[in-house]
């Protein structure tokens, strides 16, 4: 009896530390993610920023309505691309991963130069992600929302 017991308590002992080693691996991948997201914010590749998002995710943007799939999160960053040249400094404050869900708590300070006037704004934002891991082991944004804390 003994034995079984011990047995079980080290089955037990080893699903745990495998569940806690998959959240590091899944916490470091999401802010993998995150920083290949504000690479391409940084370069203007409104494509590379739509491909992180699930294929029906939300951005909710400050003033906007809310957009829905690839197709839209790329618009939406491709009409801020082609006004301006664009700087982001973004990072998570947190991220929490249950299963195959998770969610990320950041900030972002971006400053943009209009290309016609060279007129800078700075704007400082909150904001929330929430992610899904694909049946693949990717993990994509199924809802970003933010709102500017200046």
């Amino acid at each position: 009896m003994k034995t079984i017991s011990a047995f079980l308590l080290l089955l037990l002992v080893t699903a745990c530390d495998k569940e806690t080693v998959n959240s590091t691996e899944d916490i470091q991948t999401i802010e993998e993610m995150s920083a290949d997201r504000a690479a391409a914010f940084n370069e203007g590749d409104a494509s590379r920023i739509a491909g992180h998002f699930s294929d029906d995710g939300l951005l909710m943007a400050p003033g906007t309505e809310t957009l829905i799939g690839k197709d839209a999160v790329e618009s939406y960053y491709q009409s801020i691309f082609d006004e301006y040249e664009t700087s982001l400094d973004s990072y998570y404050e947190e991220v929490e991963v249950s299963g195959n869900l998770a969610f990320g708590r950041g900030i972002a300070n971006v400053e943009l130069v209009h290309n016609a006037t060279g007129d800078t704004s700075y704007s400082k934002s909150k904001y929330l992600n929430i992610l899904k891991k694909l049946d693949t082991g990717n993990w994509v944004t199924t809802h970003d929302i933010w709102n500017n804390t200046d």
